[in-house]
Order: C-alpha cells, then structure tokens, then sequence
C-alpha cells in the first residue's frame, strides 16, 4: 500500500439538528480524518425522520469545525445542474479553508426524489453515461479559469468561476463507481475511487472489492495512469444491521473492528470509513475504537 491510512465515519443528517452538529463535532474530537455527508430530499430507505440538504449543512459543519476534512458521499449528478455544483463546491472550499472532497455519484433509481421534484429519473445507462461529461465540467470548472464544453447532455459556454479554489488546482474528486463504465471514469477523473459492497457476508464483500479492485488496476493501466496515484476508498457496510436492530457489527468489539478492517487493509484499500452507529449502546465501543484501535493500525501501517 502507498497511501497512508485515513478513516472517516459517514453521519446520516436523520436526527434533528443540533443531535447532527453534535455527532460531526464528536466525529472530529475523536480523531477521524473525515466526516462523510450524504446527498438525498429524504431518507430513501423509508425512514420519516428529519433529513438536511448537502450543502447547506456542510458549510454550517464547516463553520463548526477546524481540522476535518468534509466529505460530499455523495452528490447525487441528477439534483444539479454541473455548473451548479461547482460553484457550491468552491463555496465550501472556501468556507472550511481548503477541506473538502468532492464526491460525485449517480444517484438511485429508486429514490423517491425525483418524483418529489418532478424531474426526471434516468436510466442507469443513462446516469452513468452522463456522469462522464458532468465530471469532466467540474473538474474543468475547479481547475481552470475559463471552460467550454459541448456534450451529448451538457453544454457550458465560457463559463468562469471565482475566486479560485483554496486548494490547488482544485479540490480532490472522490468518485463512487462499482461498475465497469463507472471504474473508467474514476480511472480518467477521480483522485479518490470509493466502493461499497451489499453482498450479504463479509467474505463475500472482501470478494468482491477484490475483484473491483483488480478490474480498477487494469483499467488505470488501459488508459496509462499508475494505479498507485489513485487512492481506494472503502464504506463498511453491514448488511445485517437492519435485520438485528441496528447493531454494526464491526462496533461489536475493538477486536472486531480490527480485525475487519485489517482484512480491508490488506486489499490495498487506504481509506476506510464507517456508519456512525445507529444505537446509543454501540457508542461507548466506537469511541474506544477511534482512540485505540485506529491510530494502533495507523502507527502498524505507517
């Protein structure tokens, strides 16, 4: 592994605000590297709680916070315009002094947010064909002082955008990408390829983010880039946490986390992150995770 290891936690906005703020502010006391923010009108699994937009919330962290960096896990392509969200971004660089990433995805079908909106729900064929123009325009627009562009579904016309980024030449890009069209683009655009796996063991997880793993080095050799300039970003997902009550497994014991994580680790994977835990008993677990087992496995892999 080239990169050093960087651990963030994922905090779902599906609690009122001030309980929100509080678990961001906790998550950068503890020492995570990054506080993950996910884009949404509401809580798509079915939940009626409460739910924040984006960037709204993120520059209210920002403002809250001093040293973590925040993450966009991420923002959905079909909700904005490119421009839009480039212009959102280099707002929030601005705001939190030069720590954000910006993580770009398609979205989901199943969503209900384009009902809601009255907009259009894309194919997948069709997201995923238009992502590759939509990054493109962000990266530009992050990048570069002036940029045109004429797509098959997005055209820009000498747009500019100022001032210029806190962060040179332009905020990292994290792209979320599983399948084989989606590995191309992060290959072409990303600085940092994010996965997750929804198979239903953990052996079968590691499976199959071998296997991405594999086809992401060949498509970076495809196109001459050197695999090792392109950091691998994991979120452990537990696909029995639903049926259990909301128990994580991997908050089950400081062991458990690092031995699974260990496992992750030993893929070639450098950024890790995790939910934040969904019941107040697991919390004592995750805070002795973040202050033993994490800068343990930093300082064993350093």
């Amino acid at each position: 592994m080239t990169n050093n290891l960087r651990f963030s936690v994922l905090v779902l906005p599906n609690v009122e605000w001030p309980d929100f703020l509080r678990r961001c502010r906790q998550v950068e006391d503890l020492g995570f590297d990054s506080v993950c923010l996910a884009d949404h009108i509401v809580d798509w699994t079915g939940g009626n709680g409460p739910w924040f937009e984006l960037w709204s919330q993120l520059s209210a962290i920002a403002q809250a916070t001093t040293r973590i960096r925040l993450t966009t896990l991420v923002a959905q392509i079909p909700l904005r315009n490119p421009v839009l969200l480039a212009l959102q971004a280099l707002t929030a660089d601005h705001i939190s002094g030069g720590r954000l990433d910006v993580g770009l995805g398609i979205g989901l079908e199943v969503d209900p947010a384009y009902r809601m909106m009255g907009i259009e729900n894309w194919s997948a064929k069709e997201r995923v064909a238009r992502f590759g123009e939509y990054v493109e325009i962000v990266d530009r627009l992050l990048s570069q002082e002036e940029t045109t562009f004429q797509g098959r579904f997005y055209r820009v016309d000498a747009a500019t955008l100022r001032p210029r980024p806190v962060q040179s030449p332009r905020p990292p890009i994290v792209i979320a990408a599983m399948g084989p069209v989606m590995l191309g683009h992060a290959a072409r655009h990303a600085d940092v390829w994010n996965s997750i796996s929804f198979a239903d063991t953990f052996e079968g997880q590691l499976e199959e983010t071998r296997q991405r793993l594999s086809a992401m080095d060949a498509r970076c050799a495809k196109i001459g880039r050197d695999p090792a300039t392109l950091r691998r970003s994991y979120l452990m997902f537990d696909p029995t946490a639903r049926s259990s009550g909301g128990k994580i497994k991997y908050y089950e014991s400081e062991e458990t986390c690092r031995h699974m994580v260990e496992q992750v680790i030993a893929l070639g994977i450098s950024d890790i992150g995790f939910y934040y835990p969904m019941l107040d008993e697991q919390q004592p677990t995750f805070e002795r995770i973040a202050r033993n087992v994490l800068p343990a496995l930093k300082a064993a892999h350093s």
